[in-house]
């Protein structure tokens, strides 16, 4: 390991001690994720936990009855759920439900609201399913979190330290348009001393989320400096990323270049025509999944 990349893990290893008390999941969403990624768990024990939550039980049910999910008739009880979509896809329900409060506390004046991260990342996770639903990989549910997960370390950042990130947006240099004339990524390496998938990385390893979700939230700007065979779940949140951020609203001032690039989408096979259907269609959808977990 460099100097520099020694030096960057501690720094995020600080930030994420930091904030432990802050950026917590409710207690019954960790015992989901633990649950599900016990090879020995069953939908019952799954049933059993979310049972205890009628509020969380009321989301999830709101959810798998959406159009989001597609299915035949109305689903009224979380066992039924569990048995339809499985337990990773329940999980990341829960997941996702317990999410927005994270995003309720952050307000930088007029260039960053929090509400506008949840926003663009709301979209990414839409974009996400689309794009697998497209290419028929079977990864629709970990898509759908791993884009709303994606910029969760910016998120970090302005927990860890609120002074440091408002001189990030200061620095940032944001035209009338909302668009940024730096890179952000740069600034954070300089001001903070690491990124925010440095950051959203660590915190999914904190929180014990699978392997995949915190290699696509540590590299999804750069997802071709993975190895080949780890590749696909960055590379699809890369492009959920770029098409959520051409959508125009939310938050998007890490990235200056919208284009995607062909090796990207070889990555995945993803045809630009059927790329440019799933553009058209994200507005919908990202607002139908935005009422649905707001």
């Amino acid at each position: 390991m460099s100097l520099h990349a020694a030096e960057s893990e501690k720094v995020v290893s600080a930030a994420i001690h930091e904030i432990n008390h802050i950026a917590t999941l409710p207690e019954v969403t960790l015992r989901i994720v633990e649950l599900v990624e016990d090879p020995t768990a069953t939908a019952q024990d799954l049933h059993r936990v979310i049972a205890n939550d009628p509020a969380l039980c009321s989301r999830i049910l709101k959810v798998v009855n959406s159009a989001f999910y597609g299915l035949p008739g109305q689903i009224g009880s979380i066992e039924r759920a569990i048995v339809l979509l499985g337990l990773n896809a329940v999980k990341n329900i829960a997941i996702a439900a317990s999410l927005l409060k994270l995003y309720r506390a952050g307000d930088m004046g007029p260039h960053f609201k929090a509400r506008d991260l949840w926003a663009h990342s709301v979209a990414a996770g839409a974009a996400g399913k689309m794009i697998t639903d497209a290419i028929r990989t079977g990864m629709a549910d970990e898509a759908f979190l791993a884009g709303l997960m994606h910029d969760i370390g910016v998120i970090v950042e302005l927990q860890y330290d609120r002074d440091r990130f408002a001189q990030l947006i200061d620095e940032l240099s944001i035209d009338e348009d909302g668009v940024p004339g730096r890179d952000m990524m740069e600034l954070e390496t300089r001001i903070f001393g690491a990124t925010h998938q440095s950051f959203g990385r660590a915190l999914c390893e904190k929180w014990k989320f699978p392997h995949s979700l915190a290699v696509s939230t540590g590299w999804h700007h750069n997802p071709l400096d993975l190895p080949e065979e780890g590749r696909m779940l960055a590379c699809i949140v890369h492009i959920a990323d770029k098409l959520a951020g051409d959508l125009g609203v939310g938050f998007r001032l890490d990235q200056t270049d919208l284009e995607i690039s062909d090796d990207v989408l070889d990555v995945l096979a993803l045809p630009r025509e059927k790329l440019q259907e799933i553009a058209e269609a994200l507005p919908e959808m990202q607002s139908e999944v935005r009422t649905l977990l707001s």
